[in-house]
């Protein structure tokens, strides 16, 4: 039966998750560089636009369409045909539901951008994005949420993204840092992010989005959406201090950043429980993501060597999976369904949690490649040296986010 409030409630949602990426670029572009800043911009603002018209296309349809086979959906909903005004989804009409997972397809691609930033192509993003999307996030949208292999058949939670979203795009940035190589200068110069209030003004729009993001992933205004807004907020802030914390005990100081980030891994880690885990583990999740981000981050960067520039996968790819094990620890059945989680003595949840997550790996890493591939076939994916030194504002754009300045990058 239709419903007012759920209607106007995941409309506002809706909203709140699109002004997540827009949150995003300006959250990559004060660590970028003063010289990638429109660049930084650019890789979020292309895919506000390419994203609402491929999921208008063939993205929901591929999702949420018919099954025909636990990979994929049908072609039945092809430009949205057979959608009215009319049509429901439980209580909000269809077009709701429709907006709400369109405004998912385009944060997650914009978070691959964090890993490649300042030496991506823009051409080669901008086809690796439509190719990722229609090969990668649209068949394990509908594996997780739309009654495929991971969430039906394996029986996997994921309330609100943590394989779909974060998992996909940390490992797909992972992939494609490694791809392109290091910046010219990686570790060998003094390395100045551009602005750190933007920064922290990006990550105050990421956390304002995240509500609606985890909070309408309930798709009603009951209960359910206020449970998960309580757990995001307990995650995220309880990841911060956690993060606060390892930076004065490795420095002796505060940071800033350090801070954001901590918040970021705690929403991220929280994003896959929110709805089926109590408050008291959703604390829990939040005080230990940070340890593991942060050693991973410092893995990744220091050991491997890998110049995963803004951390996409140590924060998404490594929080998300952090999420999703705990999700299986943690579930009480008596919120969300389920099945009981480790602490209850059963090992069911947990054990398809696992399952979910590897096969989640194998797709995204396996289109990852394709894709890649193919993009290579019909341009570089990276800048030559001396564009990169210039900076991809001017080299791919033609513009510059301070053209009075006269200083040095």
């Amino acid at each position: 039966m239709f419903s007012a409030g759920d209607t106007a409630f995941i409309i506002i949602c809706t909203a709140l998750v699109i002004l997540m990426t827009p949150g995003l670029a300006f959250f990559y572009g004060g660590m970028g560089r003063r010289k990638n800043m429109v660049n930084n911009l650019m890789n979020s603002a292309f895919i506000m636009g390419l994203g609402v018209v491929l999921y208008m296309l063939i993205g929901y349809s591929l999702s949420f369409g018919e099954s025909i086979n636990p990979f994929i959906g049908s072609l039945k909903n092809l430009c949205l045909f057979g959608i009215n005004a009319d049509s429901l989804f439980g209580s909000i009409p269809t077009f709701a539901f429709v907006a709400f997972q369109m405004a998912f397809a385009l944060i997650t691609p914009a978070i691959i951008t964090g890993s490649v930033a300042g030496r991506m192509r823009f051409k080669a993003l901008f086809f690796f994005i439509a190719l990722w999307s229609v090969f990668v996030y649209y068949p394990l949208a509908h594996m997780v949420w739309g009654g495929g292999l991971i969430g039906g058949t394996i029986g996997a939670l994921d309330f609100a993204g943590g394989d779909v979203v974060h998992i996909s795009s940390g490992t797909t940035g992972l992939i494609l840092a490694i791809f392109l190589g290091k910046r010219v200068d990686y570790m060998q110069v003094s390395y100045r992010m551009h602005s750190i209030p933007f920064v922290f003004l990006g990550m105050g729009l990421l956390l304002f989005g995240w509500f609606g993001f985890n909070s309408g992933s309930a798709l009603a205004a009951n209960s359910l959406a206020a449970h998960a807004f309580m757990a995001t907020a307990v995650a995220s802030s309880a990841g911060m201090l956690v993060w606060i914390l390892l930076d004065i005990i490795k420095t002796g100081k505060s940071t800033l950043i350090g801070a954001c980030t901590g918040l970021i891994a705690g929403l991220v880690s929280i994003t896959p429980a929110a709805g089926f885990v109590d408050i008291w583990a959703a604390l829990i999740i939040g005080l230990t993501v940070s340890p593991v981000c942060y050693c991973g981050i410092a893995l990744i960067k220091r050991v491997f060597k890998i110049d995963d520039a803004f951390d996409a996968f140590g924060c998404h790819g490594i929080g998300g999976v952090w999420g999703g094990i705990f999700t299986g620890v943690f579930v009480n059945p008596s919120i969300n369904g389920g099945k009981p989680g480790l602490i209850y003595g059963e090992v069911a949840q947990f054990f398809a949690q696992i399952e979910g997550i590897l096969i989640t790996f194998v797709i995204v890493v396996l289109g990852t490649l394709i894709c890649a591939g193919i993009v290579k076939l019909l341009t570089p994916l990276r800048v030559d040296r001396r564009e990169e030194l210039i900076g991809l504002d001017i080299s791919e754009h033609g513009e510059s986010a301070y053209p009075s300045f006269t200083g040095l990058d």
